[in-house]
């Protein structure tokens, strides 16, 4: 029998890549592990425990996966990001100092059971729930 322990990396097709590594580096403090070269196009990124991979859809690896993601056809509903402890106030904060637009903290289930999370979006449309202990 298998256990899942946490997420491990989830992969994201896109056609803007200047501005998700923008939004994952600098508004979620992701940083840079690993990068392939252009042609096969995958970008990987440290998120805690986890990596989110960033796959450019022009190159060799991404035009694997079939049409670029749009507005109404998205290649990924939501993912959760689970955050070290900090408050509310501070995450909106930081939000609202990369201008992303902001939903409200409801109580939603997780992995970790009930508890508090904001949805916001990502350069390509991409649903991001972010969730932490309350402070």
């Amino acid at each position: 029998m298998i256990e899942i322990a946490r997420i491990d990396h989830l992969v994201l097709r896109t056609t803007k890549l200047k501005e998700m590594l923008d939004f994952y580096c600098n508004v979620l403090n992701c940083s840079i592990e690993r990068e392939t070269n252009k042609e096969m196009g995958l970008m990987q990124l440290r998120a805690g425990d986890a990596l989110i991979d960033l796959v450019s859809v022009e190159s060799e690896l991404g035009r694997k996966g079939g049409a670029a993601p749009t507005k109404t056809g998205n290649n990924l509903d939501h993912f959760c990001l689970q955050l070290k402890v900090i408050s509310e106030a501070k995450i909106l904060e930081h939000l609202k100092s990369h201008g992303i637009e902001l939903g409200k903290f409801e109580n939603r289930y997780g992995a970790q059971g009930m508890g508090r999370s904001i949805y916001i979006q990502d350069p390509e449309g991409n649903t991001v729930e972010l969730r932490s202990e309350i402070v």
